[in-house]
């Protein structure tokens, strides 16, 4: 097997993880793509990508254009005469003339069972739906969004306790092997590809902060899963009176309530156990770890130890309007 050139394009640490993968290959990467450095924390301070500092950290010409349609950023991909570009949630779209630039063109590890889930947020999405398989698809890129042919497939079970955080590193680790033996089948032209069923394709929206604003009326199974989904980010939130409140864990209750959804029906379990439990459109939701203005994340036992008269029953949950922007 000849060892290929790879050009990388990629941006947060999951991308990282698997430019961490090939670099451990038998496999040259000869430049990285990533995104342009980004203003973050409450500092604003430009931000250099996960990406960014691996490859820097091992020598590597790294390249960052807000975009790859201008005849500039097009010459630098093709000065690199690379075999194969290996793209890992990169977040800009390749254009056809990228894509036709390597020699065994440009392949895409995205973290779904494709079709199902294409687009930005597919980890979120399938835990906010309760699905119970996921994984990792390589896939040959082509024009469209997440619609080009399967090279690899490697399923991954979804816990019934699952978290984006949680599910994000089980797929880091399929993910990685998944790759290295994509490329390995195209360095010695076994690769397979099989086309994607477009009937059966379902869409990963991006996620918004407005979106993970806990509706009460729906029913507790579905407000859990949402919680889950959006651990860590959005972070599912409530109101309590003007304040917002942060829910980081919560388990559905099948028992049913005739109080209105979003009261506080009653403070449940002992010791480490203890649950606010809120009533729901359907059935009932016990908040395990949450979290008030301005203080960290906080198991609900040690949470009611200096703020238990926030939480008596009757409590109602999500009346305010306000958002934290």
């Amino acid at each position: 097997m000849s060892a290929l050139r790879i050009i990388f394009a990629g941006t947060p640490d999951f991308a990282a993880e698997h430019l961490a993968a090939l670099l451990d290959s038998p496999h040259q990467v000869v430049a990285v793509f990533t995104q342009p450095d980004r203003p973050a924390g409450r500092g604003k301070k430009l931000q250099a990508s996960p990406v960014k500092e691996k490859a820097l950290a091992h020598g590597l010409p790294v390249h960052q254009p807000e975009r790859l349609k201008a005849p500039e950023d097009q010459a630098l991909i093709a000065q690199y005469q690379a075999d194969l570009m290996v793209v890992v949630a990169y977040g800009l779209l390749l254009p056809q003339a990228v894509l036709d630039m390597p020699r065994l063109g440009c392949i895409n590890v995205h973290a779904s069972l494709l079709p199902r889930w294409r687009g930005a947020a597919p980890i979120q999405r399938c835990i906010e739906a309760g699905d119970a398989e996921t994984g990792i698809t390589i896939m040959q890129m082509d024009a469209g969004l997440d619609t080009g042919d399967m090279l690899t497939i490697t399923p991954c079970p979804v816990a019934a306790d699952e978290t984006a955080s949680s599910l994000h590193d089980k797929l880091i680790t399929l993910g990685k092997p998944a790759l290295v033996e994509a490329v390995d089948l195209l360095a010695r032209n076994q690769a397979t590809a099989t086309p994607q069923d477009h009937n059966a394709a379902t869409y990963a929206h991006k996620l918004t902060k407005e979106e993970a604003r806990i509706n009460w009326q729906l029913p507790a199974q579905v407000i859990e899963q949402q919680v889950r989904a959006f651990n860590p980010f959005p972070v599912s939130f409530t109101t309590l009176g003007d304040d917002r409140l942060r829910v980081w864990a919560a388990s559905a209750v099948a028992q049913a309530t005739d109080i209105a959804p979003g009261t506080i029906a009653a403070l449940v379990g002992q010791g480490p156990q203890t649950a606010v439990r809120v009533a729901c459109g359907s059935g009932q939701l016990d908040l395990h770890s949450l979290q008030l203005p301005g203080k960290k994340a906080m198991a609900v036992a040690d949470l009611l130890a200096g703020y238990r008269d926030h939480f008596q029953p009757g409590t109602q949950l999500g009346q305010a309007a306000s958002v934290e922007k």
